[in-house]
Formats: structure tokens, sequence, C-alpha cells
């Protein structure tokens, strides 16, 4: 098996034909948006985010409005996210923080970005490639890492740790798609107990598929 770098190239081919239109499942039209929706799916479907989040855009649509929330009642609001205490407390401080040190507006660079209270790597990038098409690096999520690891990408289980090797081996050109075609690809064929790998396109690019073989029962 070649080394990551020699399959990246072949690996990202086959999956922007695979998936070519990748692009985040949460649901909204602005920074603040993308911002709050992605804080709610941490543990959490982007299917039960998007069924929530057109009642809190409304309600809430300017950081000052979650700034000066009642904590009670947004904890109401997104109990169905889970973890929804820490949520609505990381909710209401990053937004007290963009309006007083952001002037209202949610922060465009990866610095600012993390300075916000409940914000790491993996919200900011996916802010920064969702909001305004920046790559300043690539979201690890649970599908990311996962298959990061199974492609032998990454030997890594520290997020921040996978984004550093991924960077070194995938061109910026990719930054922006590459978190989701991965998800899609971790969704429909690579999904955590029972891989697709007779299906999978990168099977021939895949360390781990061999061991999946014999567990692996097709549909017909």
């Amino acid at each position: 098996m070649e080394s990551a770098k020699g399959r990246i190239k072949e690996i990202i081919a086959i999956l922007r034909e695979a998936y070519p239109s990748s692009r985040t499942a949460l649901i909204h039209e602005n920074a603040l948006q993308i911002l709050v929706a992605t804080i709610l799916s941490a543990q959490c479907t982007d299917e039960k985010v998007n069924q929530i989040t057109p009642s809190l855009f409304q309600k809430y649509p300017a950081p000052s409005d979650f700034a000066s929330a009642d904590k009670d009642e947004l904890e109401a609001e997104i109990r169905p996210t889970g973890f929804f205490r820490n949520k609505a407390k990381s909710i209401i401080n990053a937004s007290k923080k963009i309006v007083k040190d952001f002037g209202g507006e949610v922060p465009d660079n990866m610095e600012d970005l993390i300075s916000l209270p409940g914000v790491a790597r993996k919200t900011a990038n996916i802010v920064l490639s969702s909001a305004f098409k920046k790559a300043e690096g690539i979201a690890v999520d649970t599908h990311v890492k996962r298959l990061s690891q199974r492609l032998g990408l990454s030997k890594e289980k520290d997020p921040d740790k996978i984004e550093k090797d991924l960077m070194k081996i995938v061109l910026k050109e990719h930054w922006l798609d590459f978190n989701y075609m991965l998800v899609n690809h971790g969704r429909k064929i690579c999904m955590a107990r029972k891989p697709l790998c007779p299906r999978c396109g990168l099977k021939h690019l895949c360390p781990s598929a061999k061991d999946f073989y014999s567990e692996v029962e097709l549909n017909p």
C-alpha cells in the first residue's frame, strides 16, 4: 500500500466524483446561524439540529439576541440536541464576546473564532468554510477521524493532530470541501459499525478494507 501522500490525490478524485456537491448538511443563511448550528450539532445529528433551528433563528436573529437570552429558556429550546446546558452556555457566552469584542459580527478568521467560548478548531473550520469560503484548516469530526484512520491518512487520535496530518498531504485547494466529502462517504459507505467495503470506490486504496470483507453482508 502506497503512503498516504501517494494515495491522497486519487482518494480526493474518487470522492469528488462520488459527492460533487459536498457541503454541510446544517441549514443556515449566515455566519451566526452556522456557528450556532455547529455548536448544537456536537453529539447530535444534523437532522435533529435542522428541526429546531428555524424557530430558534427567527427568535434570535442576531448575536445580541443570543447574548441577552434567558439561559433556562434557551436550554429548553435546544434540549432535543443533548448536552443543552453546556451548549446554551457556549452560545450565550460566544454571542456576548461577538457583541463586545467584534462589533456584533462573527469573526472571519481562525484566531478570533477559537477565542469564542465553546468554539474549537472543528467548529471554526466549518464556520470559515461554510460562511466565508475560507480554508484555514480541515474540520475533524467523528466521520473524518474514523475515515482518516481507516484510510491510513493519520495514526493520531486527537482531532487537532489528525488535522495537522491531513493538512500536510491534502492540497489547500481541497481543504474547503474535504471534510464534507469524507462525511458523506462516512454516512453512505464507511459507517462506524458495518462499513460497506465491497461497495467502496476507495477499497483498493484503503489498508483497512481487507479487515472488513468477512464481516460485511451486502443487501441484494
